[in-house]
């Protein structure tokens, strides 16, 4: 409610007039899990020092290579891999890497595909449900491999949520949750008012295995 509440504070433009009421949240959705994935960019550095080390720049830095732009994600440093090709560097033994880097920038390309690579919505702009429901599918599956895939020393490849005094830290599985919970709710709207239903049988797909966008 306070997402959607947030839609109708956004200051008047004439560009506003094109809008329908699915582009504001859309607008609105995108803006969020922007923030979240820069605050979860941040939080994997911090607990992650030996992958920020590997590029030699700060982490505000390596934030800007993926947010100071819209559209596709290809960066050199990942051999262009994009998407969930990017993400898969991450849980790969043989990358010598950032493997945060990979994760983000695979992570935010995924999302930004699901949306067609707009940075704003408008009228005649039409989203798909299904690539907003299967991405939603791919955050689960990318926090499932966060906690389950482990490197040749069996640690895992990028430490998240961890134990401190006693009490589990699952503020990483906090940000996961509000993207995925997004992604599914922007899914619904769009299907909702284009009148066209959702695939849900793609859960029967190994849940282990990357869904496509």
């Amino acid at each position: 409610m306070a997402l959607l509440s947030g839609c109708g504070n956004q200051p008047f433009r004439v560009e506003n007039l094109a809008k329908s009421d699915t582009d504001f949240v859309a607008d609105t959705v995108r803006a969020e899990i922007r923030k979240h994935l820069t605050t979860l960019m941040e939080k994997l550095y911090k607990r992650n020092p030996r992958e920020l080390y590997k590029s030699g720049a700060t982490i505000k830095q390596r934030q800007a290579l993926l947010f100071n732009h819209y559209g596709p994600v290809r960066l050199p440093e990942l051999n262009r891999k994009a998407g969930t090709d990017a993400i898969l560097l991450a849980f790969d033994g043989s990358f010598t890497g950032d493997r945060v880097m990979a994760m983000m920038a695979g992570l935010t390309d995924m999302i930004r595909q699901s949306y067609d690579y707009h940075d704003e919505f408008f009228i005649l702009d039409e989203l798909d449900q299904q690539k907003l429901y299967n991405s939603a599918r791919n955050i689960e599956i990318l926090a499932w491999r966060l906690q389950s895939r482990k490197n040749a020393s069996g640690k895992p490849f990028l430490i998240t949520n961890s134990l401190q005094q006693d009490a589990v830290n699952l503020s990483f599985e906090r940000l996961f949750g509000k993207m995925i919970m997004l992604q599914d709710m922007m899914a619904q709207i769009v299907s909702s008012k284009n009148d066209r239903t959702i695939n849900f049988l793609v859960r029967g797909v190994a849940t282990t295995t990357f869904l496509p966008i």
